[in-house]
């Protein structure tokens, strides 16, 4: 989906923010997509590498059908290359292998799967929705398409949980079947996303704002990392940046750990992810959340206080006494997200 033939044999892809052209016989900078004889062509559709039921508020959505379970799929494959990736042994195997490597490793880590298989494995589990998780769904974005379609005739909703560096072209198509996107808005510099991302910022800051105009449910995840992105300068700005482009955007504010290649900093210490909540607050967001932290997870009602959902082990409970159908029963305060 979304290429176009160019002179000389080679490809434009259209599905992220790289767009990149492609000669013949070789691959996009997602490294499971090639140029073959002059066509664009996935070497991950059908074929999945993970594959489990979830609670939803891991993805992190904590304002999409709290409590319940989400089957959640990958394919190997990601367009950045995250020096501190948490799933990088499935994301990164196309870039740190090439050739015969890759479809060796391909072959060994997948298995194939039909989306029809995936929607009927989705119903069997008991969940209310599918997640397109793990690596960037992005790169396997046919799968996802097909397996969504037939998930939405089902009456089971499509979850992205996305790095957000797609086109504005991807999210049209995809429009029709996605109802939910938590979106990895990682920093608030450009340099930094080009540095430790391979990506950049303003696409990101884009899809945000074209998932919300075309009525996707979105909510956003920063991983706070020591030194890097933690700076009172750098959380006010995205916590500004969501509040004009939308307050009732849940903003997720992580605890980062060591992992993959990025050791050189200790977690983020508590009072950073304390301090990034009360910064997210200050700046008119009506709901921010601590992640990877014990406690903090309740959804609170932004005008009265009071408790809306219960979270323990990632698990939402919704407080009946004072929460009915997206209200507040004390105040009468109207809750955004989707309940039902």
């Amino acid at each position: 989906m979304l290429w176009e033939k160019l002179d000389e044999g080679r490809v434009r892809c259209g599905l992220c923010a790289h767009r990149c052209e492609i000669k013949e016989g070789d691959f996009g900078f997602c490294r499971v997509r090639q140029n073959s004889l002059g066509k664009l062509y996935t070497h991950v559709y059908g074929r999945t590498v993970a594959e489990n039921t979830d609670p939803i508020e891991k993805k992190p959505l904590y304002h999409f059908l709290p409590g319940s379970s989400a089957y959640s799929i990958a394919t190997v494959g990601c367009n950045f290359r995250c020096s501190f990736c948490q799933n990088w042994a499935i994301s990164q195997v196309s870039s740190e292998k090439s050739g015969d490597g890759f479809f060796r490793a391909l072959s060994e880590k997948g298995h194939e799967m039909s989306p029809e298989a995936i929607v009927d494995e989705a119903e069997r589990s008991g969940s209310k929705s599918i997640a397109y998780t793990y690596t960037e769904p992005t790169v396997f974005f046919e799968y996802a398409h097909d397996t969504a379609r037939i998930a939405r005739a089902k009456g089971l909703k499509n979850c992205f949980v996305t790095n957000g560096f797609m086109t504005k072209e991807a999210i049209d198509k995809i429009r029709p079947y996605l109802d939910a996107a938590n979106v990895d808005l990682k920093f608030f510099k450009d340099d930094t996303y080009k540095k430790l991302c391979k990506g950049r910022l303003q696409p990101v800051l884009d899809s945000i704002k074209n998932m919300k105009d075309a009525g996707i449910w979105v909510e956003v995840t920063t991983l706070v990392i020591p030194g890097v992105n933690d700076t009172d300068e750098e959380l006010r700005g995205i916590a500004v940046f969501l509040a004009r482009t939308g307050k009732e955007i849940p903003w997720h504010v992580s605890r980062f750990h060591p992992d993959y290649r990025y050791t050189s900093s200790g977690p983020t210490p508590l009072e950073t992810i304390e301090k990034a909540v009360e910064i997210g607050k200050a700046e008119g967001l009506k709901y921010v959340y601590p992640g990877n932290v014990p406690g903090g997870g309740e959804t609170n009602c932004y005008a009265c206080g009071k408790v809306l959902i219960d979270r323990t082990s990632f698990s939402g409970k919704i407080n009946r006494e004072n929460f009915d159908e997206g209200k507040c029963r004390a105040c009468g305060a109207v809750i955004e997200g989707a309940w039902r």
